[in-house]
């Protein structure tokens, strides 16, 4: 080889190696500038665009801020169903329940449910379904929009700035009264970014007075609650403030807390304030006990309405999601509602939840299988199974309650008195609280499986018990 071939080598390798190197810098160049890029955007992972306050409802101005979560939010409005629950229809209104099992429209007989109970749908939903149910036909206490609106503004306008004075004072206006306010002031939207979050922190709270009250009695008990450590912890300790969950609670608790504000069991009525029951516990009998104690003010045993047909003072179940859940494994281990139905996704360096709020079954992976390593075909066959043996025993439930109206009827023909049919009344009023807990709570039993089994089949027992009694009546 000539010296003039060897130097053309020696230059193309020299070339060559200050094109690798060139090469490699601008690679550990990018590689730096993204690491520092994705630091930078998890040291701030949102810039504020406009001063959101208590007073902001409007989601759309929080969404100026966190448009990710904003974008999850609108999706709410999106169709979803599951095989046990939820709105797959694109028509105005979600489909009826006491159409598809009439055994619910006779039960609740002499209560608005009997004219329009309906399948559930999102959150974009919550006000304008509520504003359009032909429940409305009938007396509706102003109670009823402490969980469908972001009203926190208005309670506090009504209270002189006391939300809780404020939301005392609403049980005595009419539905419309209040709505008409909710509006002319503004804030007619439903559940908002400022209703679970500070505006000046975005840390996760409680802002409903009747949670608050609700849970500061729970925690005045001596009921279990294991799936509430914090309360343990304030019980031990000198109590001399009481229990507040925005202060005690810890974080995750809070993303339970939450959806407690609005997912469970109250009294949404005209004589007294909107109440949750929870001075005895969580459990199904801890509320039963607690209605059970409580007077109207005319100073009769609590109930809420008396069933047209029977005359039995019934006890009307709401939606118990987060009663339930305080029963299951999932809670006592830990697991929140947000966990489930408000996962995280990674977007960027960021760690979101997903605030498109829907059933876990319609996004297994990051709902399910961050802590069960189970493909989602065998998964979902569980749920499934799970609900499939709890619907059958709530259909095997409402047959069983119609044999005691049945009896009922069949005893009143005969002309049995009222004093007589009483065991039997007192029978359905069992029965019924029991089934309408399951049928009103919206996880086909899934929340806490062997809890809502346990439910049911009492149930079915008290009305079995009841139609014996009535019968024995017919005779």
């Amino acid at each position: 080889m000539s010296d003039l071939s060897k130097k053309r080598r020696g230059l193309g390798i020299f070339i060559g190696l200050i094109v690798v190197v060139a090469i490699a810098a601008v690679a550990v160049t990018a590689l730096l500038t993204n690491v520092f890029e994705r630091k930078s955007e998890g040291r701030s992972p949102y810039l504020r665009l406009v001063e959101v306050n208590e007073d902001t409802t409007d989601p759309a101005i929080w969404g100026k801020n966190w448009p990710k979560q904003y974008d999850g939010y609108k999706r709410t409005a999106i169709a979803t169903r599951t095989r046990f629950g939820g709105h797959g229809g694109s028509e105005a209104l979600p489909e009826e329940k006491i159409e598809r099992d009439p055994w619910l429209k006779r039960m609740f007989l002499g209560y608005a449910f009997s004219i329009d109970y309906r399948d559930r749908r999102g959150h974009a939903f919550m006000l304008s379904d509520q504003e359009q149910t032909e429940r409305q036909t009938k007396p509706q206490s102003g109670s009823c929009m402490h969980c469908h609106a972001s009203i926190m503004p208005v309670y506090r306008e009504l209270g002189d700035g006391d939300a809780l004075a404020g939301m005392n004072k609403t049980h005595a206006m009419s539905y419309q009264e209040l709505n008409k306010m909710v509006h002319e002031m503004g804030h007619a939207h439903p559940v908002s970014c400022v209703d679970c979050h500070d505006p000046d922190t975005m840390q996760v709270r409680v802002t409903r007075p009747a949670f608050i009250v609700g849970v500061q009695r729970l925690a005045e008990s001596d009921a279990p609650v294991p799936a509430i450590p914090s309360i343990d912890i304030w019980r031990k300790g000198s109590r001399s403030k009481p229990y507040d969950p925005n202060v005690d609670a810890t974080r995750n608790e809070l993303r339970s807390f939450a959806c407690g504000q609005c997912h469970v069991e109250y009294y949404c009525s005209s004589d007294f304030p909107l109440t949750f029951p929870w001075s005895n516990g969580l459990k199904m009998e801890d509320l039963e006990k607690d209605w059970d104690e409580t007077k109207l003010t005319s100073g009769a045993r609590f109930y809420d309405y008396k069933h047209k047909e029977s005359g039995a003072e019934i006890l009307k179940a709401q939606h118990p999601e987060f009663e339930l859940w305080s029963q299951g494994i999932h809670a006592r281990s830990g697991v929140s509602c947000s966990d489930c139905h408000m996962p995280y996704q990674r977007d960027g360096a960021s760690k979101v939840s997903d605030h498109w709020v829907r059933s876990p079954l319609l996004n297994v992976n990051r709902a399910c299988q961050t802590c069960h390593h189970t493909n989602e075909k065998e998964l979902l066959a569980r749920v499934d199974s799970i609900q499939q043996k709890n619907f059958d025993l709530l259909q095997r439930g409402g047959t069983a309650l119609m044999g005691l109206l049945d009896a009922v009827q069949e005893a009143k023909s005969a002309g049995a008195t009222s004093e007589q049919l009483k065991p039997a009344l007192e029978f359905q009023r069992k029965a019924q609280w029991r089934l309408d807990y399951i049928a009103a709570e919206n996880s086909m039993g899934f929340h806490a499986p062997q809890e809502a089994a346990r439910i049911l089949a009492e149930a079915a027992d008290y009305a079995r018990q009841g139609q014996v009694e009535a019968l024995k009546l017919a005779k």
